[in-house]
């Protein structure tokens, strides 16, 4: 290996994110732990996405070597480093007071700091999502990181598809009101750059109007405020929410927002009052993995194991229906979706496999998904699909994401511009006053 570039030692749970991160560290050479192989193998068979990676790796990996990966390995291509794979060695007398009894986190640990030993002139750097192992390899002097690849930089500028435009012309307001229904951009912006379908509210001291940015016409479109399946917006980013949930010219949609926004609600109802023009509707969100393992560890049949997982969205829709009586029309619509299963719930690894042409396809807490996760799914979109991912990206439950690193973050900064795309941060819950403060401050 050279001297002149950075050593990394891959730990398991950074290929299980990401297959193709030895593309992502550039001219410098890779190392990985005959464990990391060792735990891979445990990994590749199953249909859950990190079994998909598992089995892409050593794929990739067997596709480089014609020889042998030992002795300085591979080169990867003509514009990245090599890599190899290094055989385990005795417990470095170092850390053997430290680490008693075989871990696999300990051996890739390990094989890092005997490389760290035996090439001091060159920087060795374990990489791996596991926050508890990078300490651990900072406390005995061995440079470690996360992988990065896929961050967000700076999650606080994150679009949130809408903006608040003050002192407004009352001529230009009441334009939004008349048989037009909205304004050239020129007329209100000159040099800024607007996306499409961003939402803006226009305001002046005594009246105001809601509108979204049409790129293709470059105008500023009044945007109405209207019920879906009997929920009513109450500010105007649920408004702008409806809007594009309802606009089938938009087949990519994302709402963020705490708990309580009602994010989830609103693409139910959205998706409920547009069933005439889609095939089904899917309702689903990420299991996370608890150690890896999905839910079918778990006790009892499927419907069990689904069911404390699944309950929230099941409210969702129990909230909906329940606001009509019970010989209303609309709730004897939404009982028959179910019972002819053209409105599913179910956890989102059952519903990945399937087609996704004419369907209305909810993700909830996506921000439990990893970028690759969210790529997969929207990858999959057939003709006349609309997708709507959901989730706060500060209320992380997944064990090697933050926001950001997760998915749902990803997805924003990456699809922001589009004109396939819109997106609304909802600011303002709707639960009780309690409920509202405790989000805020704690």
């Amino acid at each position: 290996m050279s001297s002149e570039q950075k050593a990394f030692v891959l730990d398991t749970n950074v290929i299980l994110h990401d297959s193709s991160c030895i593309y992502h560290f550039h001219q410098n050479d890779i190392v990985i732990p005959i464990t990391v192989l060792e735990e891979l193998d445990h990994f590749k068979k199953g249909g859950q996405e990190i079994n998909y990676h598992a089995r892409e790796f050593l794929r990739a990996l067997d596709s480089l070597t014609i020889d042998k990966l030992f002795n300085g390995g591979v080169a990867i291509s003509s514009e990245h480093g090599r890599i190899s794979v290094k055989l385990e060695q005795d417990l470095h007398p170092v850390l053997k007071n430290s680490f008693h009894g075989y871990k696999p986190d300990h051996a890739i640990l390990n094989t890092a700091y005997h490389l760290f030993n035996e090439t001091p002139d060159r920087p060795v750097i374990l990489v791996s999502k596991d926050v508890n192992l990078r300490m651990k390899a900072k406390a005995i002097g061995l440079m470690s990181a996360d992988y990065t690849s896929d961050h967000i930089n700076n999650v606080r500028e994150l679009y949130t598809g809408h903006q608040m435009i003050e002192n407004i012309s009352t001529s230009l307001i009441n334009q939004m009101f008349d048989k037009s229904g909205g304004i050239d951009k020129s007329d209100l912006f000159h040099e800024e750059q607007i996306l499409p379908n961003e939402y803006f509210i226009l305001r002046n001291g005594r009246k105001s109007a809601l509108s979204n940015f049409d790129a293709k016409l470059e105008r500023l479109i009044r945007v109405d405020k209207f019920p879906v399946t009997g929920i009513v917006p109450r500010i105007a980013e649920q408004t702008f929410a409806i809007n594009g949930l309802t606009n089938a010219a938009i087949p990519l949609v994302t709402l963020t927002g705490k708990a309580g926004t009602e994010k989830t609600m609103l693409a139910l109802a959205a998706a409920i009052s547009m069933r005439r023009q889609y095939r089904q509707i899917f309702l689903g969100r990420p299991i996370v993995p608890l150690s890896n393992k999905d839910i079918g560890y778990l006790p009892g049949d499927i419907q069990s194991k689904m069911q404390p997982c699944m309950q929230s969205l099941y409210d969702n829709l129990g909230v909906i229906r329940d606001q009509f009586k019970e010989t209303s029309q609309t709730r004897h619509t939404i009982d028959k979706l179910l019972t002819e299963e053209k409105l599913v719930i179910e956890p989102l690894s059952y519903i990945r496999g399937r087609t996704l042409a004419g369907i209305y396809f909810i993700v909830d807490e996506a921000q439990n998904l990893t970028p690759h996760e969210i790529k997969t799914i929207i990858t999959r979109a057939g003709e006349r699909a609309k997708l709507v991912f959901t989730g706060d990206i500060h209320q992380i439950d997944h064990p090697y994401l933050d926001s950001h690193s997760n998915g749902l973050s990803y997805l924003i900064t990456k699809m922001q511009g589009q004109e396939l795309y819109a997106h609304v941060n909802l600011e303002k819950g709707e639960r009780s006053e309690l409920a509202e403060l405790a989000s805020n401050l704690l």
